[in-house]
């Protein structure tokens, strides 16, 4: 009986170092951005390889925020000083419109000009609310020192 619980045990910590290193691997990933679409004062960025966690997220975007302003002018505020920029997974490419759930593209006349709708971060700026992060688990504000907290509304 003790030889099988071994194996087991062994099996099972294979298993688990094959499992982290996957994850591993796929965090290492570079970004792509593959299209940046806009209306307004709202951006949109399809991405792959987006990191997985809020902190990969926020990184990503503080790295990278000045590249984006130089590369894709992004993003550009309103004349009341408000933007957002949306990172969209872009997953299996553009698609018909046909389907429910679809996000499409207003600068696009093409007919796959759509996404599905996997928003996977979101950076907010405003006067009143200065800037905010949206990821699934809901959203953060950055303060005027410096640091981040979860926002609750009101």
């Amino acid at each position: 009986m003790k030889a099988k619980t071994k194996m087991a045990f062994y099996a099972i910590l294979s298993l688990s170092g094959l499992l982290m290193g996957y994850l591993y691997w796929l965090s290492q990933r570079p970004v792509e951005i593959v299209a940046v679409h806009e209306d307004g004062n709202h951006s949109y960025v399809l991405v792959k390889n987006f990191p997985f966690t809020f902190k990969g997220k926020l990184n990503w975007w503080l790295e990278n925020k000045t590249m984006l302003k130089k590369q894709y002018d992004i993003p550009k505020p309103s004349s009341y000083g408000s933007s957002t920029v949306i990172f969209w997974i872009f997953g299996e490419g553009y698609k018909e419109e046909g389907k429910y759930d679809r996000f499409c593209f207003e600068d696009m006349k093409a007919k796959f000009n759509c996404i599905e709708k996997e928003a996977v971060f979101s950076v907010s700026e405003s006067k009143n609310m200065g800037v905010m992060f949206t990821v699934k688990d809901g959203t953060y504000r950055l303060r005027e020192n410096g640091e981040i907290a979860k926002y609750i509304y009101n």
